[in-house]
């Protein structure tokens, strides 16, 4: 058995799916379909990324299936030369539960967006988390609606004027993060889409694990919210912002001349000059901790103003998966009690009117 640098079982997420006759590039995942989203759009370096490291896992294209929801990440199916489904606004999760539990054979994927996911698919998103079922779901934030024109999304932030909320939006906006490792998710990570090397590092990470597998992506709208994480993109800027997960290592940032390190507080983390502690307080990263406020506490560093900024692999732990279980449970059932269409049809709670 192989093992990945978080010191999971690899491959876990794949056991089950047939593997390819012969290797594969990323123009074999390329569909035939023109890409339509806006130039600039955040969504061409994941679709580029995806197709780049979907052959490393070596699986049959025909086994892999995208299903998406509304919104314009949600045509990322169409860009796909693999099974994949365009379905309904926010219950993407909920249909490829049933596809998940009903076809082991399969590497099922949820593309979705923040307005899709949290607002109207919200229910679906919780519950696909906390049962665990083998998907990985890429959430592509922009904070905005995009795809119908520029209204504020669960994650805008508090002020936020857009054209539904024209005096600045009331609404205290999601942490994805920290909502899905509320609902217990079993790996939560989050990239930015400018980083090629570590969205495709993080996704892979994600097809590799067995259970739900949810990926925040920060993504640019160049159209109804350009700009929106251009502090995190910005060459000085981003190295007093940005965070760095990397599992058994220190969490430390900043430039050279000004480094800072996570440290435990009364009331959870803080963020501490690296001159100002001990190096003994700088917090150890642990993404395979059983605990999930240990991660939750990461999650919550930082705000709407990205200052800092946490991304990598915030959580990977291993527990049973509700399509396991499920197909586990009618197996049982069947040999316990072999099915019986006639007593089932003509039983004791059977009546005549």
């Amino acid at each position: 058995m192989t093992t990945t640098d978080l010191g999971i079982p690899g491959l876990g997420g794949l056991a089950g799916v047939p593997t390819a006759d012969e290797p594969q590039k990323a123009k074999d995942f390329k569909s035939d379909q023109e890409v339509r989203w806006c130039p600039g759009c955040g969504d061409y370096v994941v679709l580029n990324a995806v197709q780049s490291f979907l052959p490393s896992l070596g699986l049959k294209r025909e086994n892999i299936v995208f299903i998406s929801g509304i919104g314009c990440s949600s045509r990322f199916p169409y860009y796909m030369n693999t099974y994949g489904m365009h379905s309904i606004h926010g219950r993407a999760p909920a249909i490829a539960t049933g596809l998940a539990t009903s076809r082991p054979d399969l590497s099922v994927w949820v593309v979705t967006g923040d307005g899709d996911a949290l607002s109207i698919g919200g229910n679906h998103l919780i519950h696909a988390l906390r049962r665990n079922v083998n998907l990985k779901i890429l959430l592509f934030n922009n904070r905005i609606y995009g795809l119908t024109k520029g209204q504020y999304s669960p994650t805008s932030e508090v002020g936020k004027v857009t054209k539904s909320t024209p005096a600045g939006s009331l609404d205290h906006p999601f942490n994805p993060v920290s909502l899905a490792l509320g609902a217990e998710a079993s790996f939560v990570a989050r990239v930015i889409d400018s980083d090629r090397a570590s969205v495709t590092e993080t996704l892979k990470a994600a097809a590799e694990h067995r259970g739900s597998a949810l990926v925040e992506i920060y993504q640019n709208c160049p159209i109804f919210n350009d700009g929106a994480f251009d502090v995190l993109k910005d060459n000085e800027e981003k190295q007093r912002r940005i965070v760095s997960l990397k599992h058994g290592e220190p969490i430390t940032f900043g430039p050279e001349d000004e480094r800072y390190g996570v440290v435990s507080g009364a009331d959870g983390f803080r963020v501490s000059k690296l001159s100002e502690v001990d190096e003994s307080e700088v917090v150890v990263h642990d993404a395979n901790r059983e605990d999930p406020s240990y991660a939750f506490a990461l999650s919550r560093l930082g705000g709407q103003d990205l200052s800092p900024a946490v991304t990598g692999i915030f959580r990977s732990v291993q527990r049973p998966t509700y399509d396991d279980l499920a197909r586990a449970q009618v197996e049982e059932a069947q040999q316990s009690k072999p099915a019986d269409l006639q007593h089932l049809l003509h039983g004791n709670d059977t009546w005549t009117i």
